[in-house]
């Protein structure tokens, strides 16, 4: 009976799209649903309406209303374009731009949303071709506009598009404005609300000019351009894999200076199919299997892969023994801000108001280094919108020099409000070259790192519940979490529990102090006596509930490394089981 209530609803729902306000293509696809015996494919596209969240829009790409289409993206832009009218009633000409990655429809959609736009009055400068999200933050921030708006599913699967949202900051939409853009395309009622007839003298096409200009303002996160004149000629392999890397990320290279590039030439093709890795993903090994096999071929010193969207980086270098070994997120982010913070302090930068920013579920080792070096650290929730926020609130008050987080992006700049793959992987290489003219390689100095400041290992572990039983147990296992928190962990005493839903933080003794964050988030945090902690969160978009887990441990010496690896990954697993997980 409640199937046939839910195929009664979703007919009904599909039945609103056999109207002349959706195209005939649309039409057809939803009768062909309609006259189906198997009512799966009708259940799964039209049984909720693909939700406009704090991020955006996100879906496999198809015809409903549980799908990326050009009506949910066209909700979606009047939506936004309404909000942005009601938003900026006093200026005489509010702009936003466009960008899209590689994937399959989004040039189609970000023309589709240049009308909409335009037909609301408002300004569009839209790229002529896919590029790198960083570059639709600078782009926003360099036209001066109030919004804008990338195509893009970041590192998801080939059937998945996405849409993300910017404001004049050139960051991701923060509150009100996210809730208050929800609000305005949940008013969207059908296709016939959407204005699809654009006003072709208010889109302009930009290029080259801003990537000139984008190029150039990358140059000037260069710390030390003569340690790169000493190593120009290092074998370095980037690939783009098939996506928006390939337009500037070789160029923002050659631009510090770098002479040897190596590229994969099979996924230099742009294509939203991925047609070499099963994911696009440079969190996955098999991501950078191609370049490590080219590194091998040509002898290369370092490899890099950018994601789809060009806003994160996956590093491979090689170890004492020659193999090659993938550079995990924690790592990179360890790395980058130790360059930039000694690096600072060995040239004479250090002014006295410099910041970094990491996430909080990003290894504690980096406030260490920013402690040794006097160099404020701040910590934020996971997502980039959060570490702009920090760069916007000390804007002209401090400087930002770099941030980061454990999921493979960083930004070490303030002229974009988003992850930058182009200058990570410049300064990435700069640094391979940093360590080289200190007679290291890259894995050798992130032993040293280890050395002096003690080593540390993260683990990421999802526990995955489907379902509306799932989705109760795992409410259910954050209240527990909650109200009876674990007293030890790994044989080592809890000395700080975070709960940043009360925003509150007790320690050992029981005191309660307040936790000063914008916005609570369902996220659970503990602290031992020996250094290790612990994160707890559900996903948002999956059925999943999250741990992070990072230990402690003591590196006298390079050839520490193995024993201190294996005794990390001993005490991951007793804080594991410690946790019941």
């Amino acid at each position: 009976m409640e199937n046939q209530e839910l195929i009664q609803q979703v007919t009904e729902k599909a039945s609103k799209w056999l109207t002349p306000a959706y195209d005939a293509e649309a039409q057809a696809e939803v009768k062909r649903m309609l006259d189906s015996e198997d009512k799966t494919e009708l259940i799964e596209s039209f049984y909720r309406d693909l939700e406009f969240g704090t991020g955006g829009l996100r879906g496999i790409m198809g015809v409903g209303s549980n799908r990326m289409n050009i009506y949910t993206v066209g909700a979606a832009t009047q939506g936004l374009s309404n909000y942005l009218n009601n938003s900026f009633k006093e200026l005489k000409q509010i702009s936003v731009v466009i960008g899209h990655d590689c994937r399959n429809n989004s040039r189609k959609f970000a023309e589709i949303s240049a009308n909409i736009f335009s037909a609301n009055g408002i300004k569009v400068y839209l790229f002529e071709a896919l590029r790198p999200t960083p570059e639709i933050s600078f782009a926003i921030r360099q036209f001066g506009c109030q919004s804008g708006i990338i195509l893009t599913a970041s590192h998801n699967p080939k059937e998945y598009n996405g849409y993300k949202a910017y404001w004049d900051d050139g960051a991701q939409v923060l509150a009100p404005h996210d809730t208050g853009i929800i609000s305005e395309v949940e008013k969207i009622a059908s296709a016939a609300d959407i204005k699809f007839v654009g006003n072709p003298e208010l889109i302009e096409i930009i290029g080259e000019a801003v990537d000139s200009a984008f190029i150039e303002q990358v140059k000037t996160v260069s710390i030390d351009p003569e340690v790169i004149k000493r190593h120009h000629d290092m074998k370095i392999v980037y690939t783009p894999i098939h996506g928006t890397g390939i337009t500037l990320i070789p160029r923002a290279l050659k631009s510090w200076g770098f002479t040897n590039i190596i590229d994969v030439p099979e996924q230099n093709v742009i294509s939203g199919d991925f047609p070499t890795v099963k994911s696009p993903n440079p969190e996955e090994p098999a991501a950078l299997s191609m370049a490590i096999e080219k590194a091998k071929e040509m002898d290369a010193e370092l490899v890099m892969a950018s994601d789809p969207d060009a806003d994160r980086v996956g590093i491979s270098c090689k170890n004492d023994k020659g193999e090659w070994v993938l550079i995990n997120g924690n790592q990179t982010c360890l790395m980058y801000l130790y360059y930039i913070l000694t690096q600072y302090s060995a040239l004479g930068k250090i002014k006295g108001n410099e910041f970094c920013v990491k996430t909080i579920v990003t290894t504690e080792l980096i406030k260490k280094i920013a402690d040794k070096n006097n160099i404020e650290m701040l910590d934020c929730y996971t997502g980039f919108k959060w570490i702009a926020r920090e760069i916007r609130l000390n804007e002209g008050v401090k400087k930002y020099i770099g941030g980061g987080e454990e999921s493979y992006g960083f930004l070490a700049e303030d002229f974009v409000r988003d992850k930058d793959a182009v200058s990570a992987c410049c300064l990435i290489a700069e640094i391979a070259a940093w360590a080289k003219d200190n007679g290291k390689t890259l894995y050798q100095l992130l032993q040293d790192i280890y050395v002096e400041y003690g080593f540390s290992k993260e683990k990421g572990i999802s526990v995955v519940k489907k379902g509306k039983s799932g989705a109760e147990e795992i409410k259910q296992m954050m209240t527990d979490f909650r109200n009876n928190p674990p007293k030890e962990m790994a044989g080592s005493k809890i000395v700080l529990v975070k709960d940043y839903q009360t925003l509150k933080q007790t320690d050992a003794a029981g005191n309660v102090t307040d936790l000063d964050m914008p916005d609570t988030s369902n996220v659970l945090q503990y602290f031992t006596e020996d250094g290790s902690k612990v994160s707890v969160r559900p996903s948002g978009t999956e059925p999943k509930i999250k741990f992070y887990v990072e230990v402690k441990g003591e590196m006298g010496c390079r050839n520490c490394y193995t024993g201190a690896d294996a005794a990390a990954d001993e005490k991951i697993q007793a804080v594991m089981k410690s946790l019941g997980i």
